[in-house]
C-alpha cells in the first residue's frame, strides 16, 4: 500500500504542476505571441485553437489522476487503513470537477471553435470559458488538499 501512496502523491503533484504550467506559463505565451514574434503572427482565435490542443493533452493526465484518486480512496476505505473522510470527499470532488472539465466545458469550447471564430466571441462562450477556469482552479485546490492531507497521513 505504501508504494501506491507514493505513486498517488507523485501523480497529484505532477497534475498540479502541469495545470499550473498550462495556465501560468503556456497560456500567456500562446495568447500573446506578439511579445516574442512581432505583430500579426496569430489571431486570438488561432491562439485559442493552440491552447485547446494543450488542454486536450492535459485532459488525459487529469482524467487518469482523477480515476486513480477515486480508486485509491475507495480501496483505502474498504481496507479501513488510513481512511480519512476529508480525503475521500476531496477525491469525490476531484472526480466531479474533472468530469465537468473533460465532459462539459472542453467539448463546448472545442465545438464552438469548430463553428468558427465568431462563435468564440459570444457572451455564452465567454461565460463558459470563465466557468471552466474556475472549475480548473477548484480542481487544483482539491488536488492540493489531497496531496497535503495524504502526505501528512502517510507520515503516521
Amino acid at each position: 500500500m505504501r508504494s501506491l501512496t507514493v505513486i498517488y502523491l507523485a501523480i497529484l503533484g505532477i497534475a498540479i504542476g502541469v495545470e499550473i504550467a498550462a495556465g501560468a506559463f503556456v497560456a500567456p505565451v500562446i495568447f500573446f505571441p506578439q511579445k516574442y514574434l512581432g505583430e500579426g503572427v496569430l489571431t486570438h482565435f488561432q491562439s485559442g485553437i493552440l491552447m485547446t490542443q494543450v488542454f486536450l493533452k492535459m485532459n488525459l493526465l487529469i482524467g487518469f489522476v482523477a480515476l486513480y484518486s477515486i480508486i485509491y480512496e475507495v480501496q483505502v476505505f474498504m481496507m479501513r487503513k488510513n481512511y480519512d473522510f476529508f480525503s475521500f470527499i476531496a477525491s469525490v470532488l476531484v472526480i466531479i470537477l474533472t468530469g465537468l472539465f473533460l465532459f462539459y466545458y472542453t467539448p463546448f469550447i472545442v465545438h464552438a471553435q469548430q463553428l468558427g471564430a465568431l462563435e468564440t466571441t459570444t457572451e455564452a462562450f465567454a461565460t463558459m470559458h470563465k466557468q471552466s477556469e474556475w472549475v480548473m482552479k477548484a480542481l487544483m485546490l482539491a488536488q492540493f488538499g489531497l496531496l497535503v492531507r495524504r502526505g501528512l497521513l502517510s507520515q503516521k
